[in-house]
């Protein structure tokens, strides 16, 4: 209910001037990626629904929707900087991304269809996760929030306020400089000035 209402809001907010492409794709990245928390797309193919698959499925539905002719080639680079169709979280950060900072500061500015990313230490090895930000173009109307897969099969898809993530969640999921594993945040690459 409360990603539907987010919904709403970012159509009901949106400027009555012709749009540009990027404010286009951010706001469908948004409304892609809160679909999610209420009902998983079927499109989204079940092996692939993890945190970087939610965002590259997001992303993928942005293009397809307001600039289809930029997926002539893959939006990703793999481990070699090649374009592909695939990328886990680590290489999505790595070769698709760019990080934007880890503070305060930077955590104001952030956009619908940055990252945040934190990297858990296991006996197995890194594991790396990924969360999206969608944060409503008016932002006095409503708080940024996150949007992420837990990773576990099956799992829903769920949403919380940024805020409330840096300040409540265990300190390995919060987005603060005093976490180690907060890797910081992130922007796609095509999105840069």
């Amino acid at each position: 209910m409360l990603a539907l209402s987010l919904l709403l809001l970012l159509e009901a907010t949106a400027p009555a001037a012709p749009e540009s492409r990027d404010v286009l794709l951010r706001r469908q990245v948004a409304q892609v990626a809160l679909a999610q928390v209420k009902k998983q797309d079927a499109a989204w193919h079940p092996e692939q629904r993890d945190c970087a698959g939610l965002i590259r499925f997001a992303f993928r539905a942005a293009y397809k929707q307001h600039a289809p002719e930029r997926l002539a080639s893959p939006l990703w680079k793999d481990a070699r900087g090649r374009p592909a169709d695939f990328a886990d979280a680590e290489t999505l950060l790595q070769h698709s991304f760019v990080p934007l900072g880890r503070d305060d500061t930077t955590r104001d500015t952030l956009r619908t269809g940055d990252v945040l990313a934190f990297r858990q230490e296991h006996d197995s090895g890194p594991v790396f996760h990924l969360m999206l930000v969608v944060r409503p173009e008016d932002r006095a109307h409503a708080p940024a929030r996150v949007v992420y897969h837990p990773g576990e099969k099956g799992a829903a898809v769920r949403t919380g306020l940024l805020h409330t993530l840096a300040t409540e969640a265990p300190l390995e999921w919060r987005p603060v400089q005093n976490n180690a594993g907060f890797l910081g945040f992130f922007r796609f690459k095509e999105w840069l000035p």
